[in-house]
């Protein structure tokens, strides 16, 4: 077992992660050591980019990676915090080592994930989340020529069409459960914001072809298979979506991506006993911070989307703030505050806008799969009143995934809270938690 010791500790390369680590490194910390499962720095959202040449870079991935590049921070890829045996002290597993990580101060830029929604025809293949189906692209899948559909709520939507037909996929839909007069108003308050505004306008342009559906919402997904008709183990063939008054569109498609927000990634947060809360606008748990982003837990720090969804620009800065105060510089932070706070301001507008309508309860039939890893259908979870009781009487949760996948949807269902982190955090290596301390 490898023994490392760092004035600050950053978890998560995402651009929160990122900023956080360079604005620690720039404050003058004695050393930063960053902390991330990806290969490369960047996260989800940044996903690729450090394989482009560098005039081809996404503009503020660029300005971001090279900060990162020319600092001192030391960058520990492929790994994962699986326990915290000791305050101040985390268990890391590596591709091949096993190290007990000791930190002075640390910032969790664990980000977040996708919120899945069940309906009839959701676990088919190729039926899947709008950012999964976006990084499966990056990743090389051939996309090109095939048809797509996507539904759910939220900008996201159209930033994931948009990037689908520049590798040249068919967006045959783009479906937005909010109603007309939400996102419209929505769009109003962009005019306020020049940057967002050109986004968005850009994304107009770029997909002024396609049917853009408001109010309208994925019901099922049907699959057809050649010979037996249609069978659940069939790649999706079509998406039949309602606007909830009796009225169906059907889409032939070869790929479904949907998306219904992302819920912040709260293991790491909760393991080390920081307060979590219920946000009424993004309708989910998220970390509780003060102004200068420190969590419930005096030396421990938050950032990005697992404090709350507020998008790439908001990321960013709070990372920075983060990353000054975890480095004993607190007072260098105090003029980001207010653009912190504009940007939280924006975030909360959005949530507000594409909040999720209550028919998305009534989407799946008692035989719709919930839990995927251990196959439970909504009849056997209807009748229960909590997460515990779930995984008591049905496992529920207890799978592959430990409820990443099926906990953002039960609490959207039941408002259940899915909370029930304990080590090891992810799958790990036997030897790992084997591993002997001195």
């Amino acid at each position: 077992m490898i023994e490392r010791n760092a004035q600050v500790v950053v978890i998560g390369g995402g651009p929160a992660g990122l900023a956080a680590a360079v604005a620690a490194d720039r404050a003058g910390a004695d050393s930063v050591l960053l902390i991330d499962a990806n290969v490369d720095p960047g996260g989800q959202i940044w996903r690729g980019e450090t394989r482009r040449r560098p005039d081809q870079r996404n503009a503020t991935a660029g300005d971001t990676l090279a900060d990162f590049g020319t600092s001192a921070v030391l960058h520990l890829g492929e790994s994962r915090v699986v326990a915290a045996p000791a305050p101040g002290e985390l268990l890391v597993e590596t591709a091949e080592d096993v190290l007990v990580v000791r930190y002075g101060s640390l910032v969790i830029a664990t980000g977040a994930r996708e919120r899945f929604v069940p309906f009839p025809g959701w676990t088919r293949p190729n039926v899947m989340g709008v950012g999964g189906l976006q990084a499966m692209v990056k990743g090389g899948l051939p996309i090109e020529g095939k048809r797509v559909a996507l539904a759910g709520s939220g900008p996201l939507l159209l930033a994931v069409a948009d990037s689908l037909q520049a590798h040249g996929a068919r967006i045959v839909l783009v479906a937005e459960q909010a109603p007309s007069h939400k996102v419209a108003r929505f769009g109003m308050g962009m005019l306020m914001d020049p940057g967002k505004l050109g986004q968005g306008l850009g994304y107009a342009w770029r997909l002024r072809r396609v049917p853009y559906r408001r109010g309208w919402w994925p019901a099922r997904a049907d699959g057809r298979h050649r010979s037996r008709g249609d069978a659940s183990d069939a790649p999706v063939s079509r998406a039949v979506l309602t606007n909830g008054r009796g009225q169906e569109i059907i889409v032939a498609c070869d790929y479904l991506a949907c998306g219904f927000h992302i819920t912040p990634s709260l293991e790491l947060v909760e393991l080390l006993g920081c307060a979590t809360e219920y946000d009424t606008y993004q309708g989910q748990r998220t970390t509780v911070v003060d102004g200068m982003q420190q969590t419930s837990v005096a030396g421990i720090y938050g950032a990005g989307e697992c404090i709350g969804v507020g998008g790439l620009e908001c990321a960013l800065i709070e990372g920075r703030i983060a990353g000054l105060a975890a480095a004993g510089h607190p007072a260098e932070a105090a003029p980001l505050l207010a653009e912190r706070d504009r940007e939280r301001n924006r975030a909360q507008a959005l949530n507000a806008a594409f909040s999720l309508r209550p028919e998305l309860r009534r989407l799946a039939d008692p035989e719709t799969v919930v839990c995927r890893c251990e196959d439970i259908p909504l009849s056997r979870l209807v009748d229960l009143s909590s997460w515990r009781e779930a995984k008591l009487h049905t496992r529920c949760g207890m799978g592959a995934c430990q409820g990443r996948v099926c906990g953002g949807a039960v609490e959207f269902l039941f408002d259940w809270e899915p909370r029930s982190t304990r080590p090891p955090l992810f799958p790990a290596r036997v030897g790992t938690l084997a591993a002997p301390r001195d």
